[in-house]
């Protein structure tokens, strides 16, 4: 069966099947709408339906309570059609210009940063750049499953190798192979770009919040920020488990100098930290230092749980407008899962 979805205000219209969920017929017939890990675990696909009834789905239970759900509230990531619909849509009109691509990709060179820590740098086809919004990710393609999914960390306007900031995770059969044995030359088959953690225009002050190489999606906005002149206040707030963690500190003291405020928190500091500075959940650490968020725009860059626990607490306690908070949530890699930080 076939039903037809109305976008408000825009007031298009597109075909839908039944077993369909509203963003795959969204993304088919061409309108992108705010997404990520697409299985109902992140909440960043939100929206309302004005009009006609869905099947819920699969979700997590915290991701859409039952008051939310009688608001009309659903989770376009899951949510399949019983009738017609009338939705809202915010556009993301950036992404119109931009084409996903699978393309084989070089490893140009690989960098340890830390311990844990590998930023590899992908080499595209000659002649055949990526082009991306600052903020997006590529999933690399392994054929194994689900794809492994990771945030750019270089700027639009340096997209000769693309940047990738990857950590080692206990467990993780691709971060494994990364660091014992991926070697430069490899190819790697990518699909992008991907999200829409991207900069929107605005004059609002910026507050970045990252945990961990989650850092590399706010390096490549900043960097993009910085490139392009753009003046407004930004705050980031890197969290990280203990000191030796930071391993783009040099970089972070550049944007210091250019006028970016930075607030280290630790979580899991050492004794021989001698830590002084902000301990805790990284987004916490701003909910201190700000009472009122109402005038703000929050990029947040981590797994679901914190961006989760952010998007709540930014919004009922602080005023934040839920349209002025963005992210594109991926969920660290388990044994049993695919998908990787940063």
């Amino acid at each position: 069966m076939t039903f037809s979805i109305t976008l408000h205000p825009a007031n298009r219209s597109f075909s839908i099947e039944a077993n369909e969920t509203i963003l795959n017929a969204a993304l088919k017939h061409g309108y992108t709408l705010p997404y990520s890990c697409r299985e109902g675990s992140c909440g960043v696909c939100k929206g309302r339906v004005l009009e006609g009834s869905v099947d819920h789905g699969n979700f997590l239970g915290s991701i859409l309570s039952a008051a939310e759900r009688a608001e009309g509230i659903a989770l376009f990531c899951c949510a399949t059609p019983e009738s017609d619909l009338v939705i809202e849509y915010r556009e993301a009109n950036p992404l119109r210009d931009i084409t996903v691509r699978i393309l084989p990709c070089r490893v140009e060179k690989m960098q340890r940063m830390a311990d844990d820590v590998m930023v590899l740098y992908l080499m595209p086809p000659a002649g055949e750049p990526l082009q991306f919004l600052a903020g997006q990710y590529i999933d690399i393609l392994r054929g194994n499953g689900k794809p492994h999914s990771f945030s750019l960390g270089n700027a639009p306007c340096e997209n000769e190798l693309l940047q990738l900031h990857i950590r080692m995770v206990p467990g993780g059969d691709f971060t494994h192979h990364v660091f014992t044995q991926m070697k430069e030359g490899d190819i790697l088959r990518i699909k992008g770009p991907l999200g829409t953690c991207y900069l929107r225009d605005s004059a609002k002050p910026i507050i970045f919040i990252a945990s961990g190489t989650c850092i590399a999606q706010v390096k490549a906005i900043i960097e993009h920020a910085l490139h392009a002149g753009i003046k407004r206040p930004m705050h980031l707030y890197w969290g990280v488990r203990k000191l030796t963690d930071f391993y783009l500190l040099d970089l972070v003291k550049q944007w210091e100098v250019q006028g970016i405020r930075f607030t280290p928190v630790l979580s899991e500091p050492l004794a021989e930290d001698h830590w002084q500075g902000k301990t805790g959940f990284v987004y916490q650490a701003a909910m201190e230092d700000y009472g009122d968020l109402s005038g703000h725009q929050v990029y947040a860059c981590g797994g679901p749980v914190m961006v989760n626990a952010a998007y709540h607490d930014f919004t009922t306690l602080r005023g934040l407008p839920g349209a002025e908070f963005f992210s594109d949530s991926l969920a660290p890699q388990a044994p049993h899962k695919v998908s990787e930080p940063g």
